[in-house]
């Protein structure tokens, strides 16, 4: 199969792809765990990585920008506080939720002293996850719009809704997140291959053709007329009415 053609994808375009759909890394050595945190994040419409050492994430981080980093504290090979303190250096634009079985002030204080945006003990409810996730996204300098819209297309990606004309689009989390993608882009073109980098994840095979069948059954869903744009050899927009 032939790979999708890298087209260069301007700076503020990337930006702006950037606060939409999240690109989480999870770093748990309890394997189990981190795939059952991965698993409920990709259903709520972010494309999640794993890691499952200090060294294995920093590994990550060099290759991946991350929007935020669910970091658990008590980390084998790089301890989890040495990874948040290479991450605050480092990487500014990722935020870091930590995660600990201690649940102590004392603990909670020391993970925020490192530089972590938030602190959640172990065990927690995975709705509070999510909430403490898009909560730390909202933040200035990564912050999420409230709603994105298009003519007769709105889409509100906290309550995870999208309506045309009024009428709610039953749409999968992938399906949602292209579109939400697309809206964000205001115009612009959006290559295959950033749709690809936003809204799947590592494991994402570039030779497939995943994004041409998502955007094939977004379009049957968003109805007539179309919004959804193909640019031969470029990619997708949604044009302003």
């Amino acid at each position: 199969m032939a790979r999708y053609p890298r087209v260069p994808v301007p700076s503020g375009l990337r930006e702006e792809l950037r606060m939409c759909v999240m690109r989480v890394l999870v770093v748990e050595d309890f394997e189990i765990l981190a795939r059952t945190i991965a698993t409920g994040l990709r259903r709520e419409g972010m494309a999640v990585d794993l890691a499952y050492d200090g060294a294995d994430a920093l590994e990550h981080l060099v290759a991946t920008r991350y929007d935020i980093v669910v970091l658990d504290r008590d980390l084998p090979r790089v301890h989890g506080d040495d990874v948040c303190r290479q991450i605050v250096a480092g990487h500014p634009h990722s935020r870091v939720l930590m995660l600990t079985a201690a649940g102590a002030v004392t603990d909670r204080v020391e993970g925020l002293g490192l530089g972590a945006d938030d602190y959640l003990p172990k065990p927690f409810d995975f709705a509070e996850l999510v909430a403490r996730i898009r909560a730390i996204a909202r933040r200035p300098t990564s912050a999420l719009p409230p709603t994105l819209s298009s003519g007769q297309i709105t889409l509100d990606p906290s309550l995870r809704t999208a309506t045309r004309a009024g009428h709610r689009l039953e749409l999968s989390p992938k399906e949602f997140a292209v579109l939400e993608c697309l809206l964000a882009a205001d115009g612009r073109l959006v290559t295959a291959e950033e749709l690809l980098e936003r809204v799947w994840d590592e494991a994402a095979d570039p030779f497939t053709t995943t994004v041409k069948t998502t955007i094939r059954r977004l379009r049957a869903k968003l109805g007539d007329p179309p919004v959804i744009h193909t640019v031969r050899e470029g990619g997708y927009r949604i044009e302003a009415p």
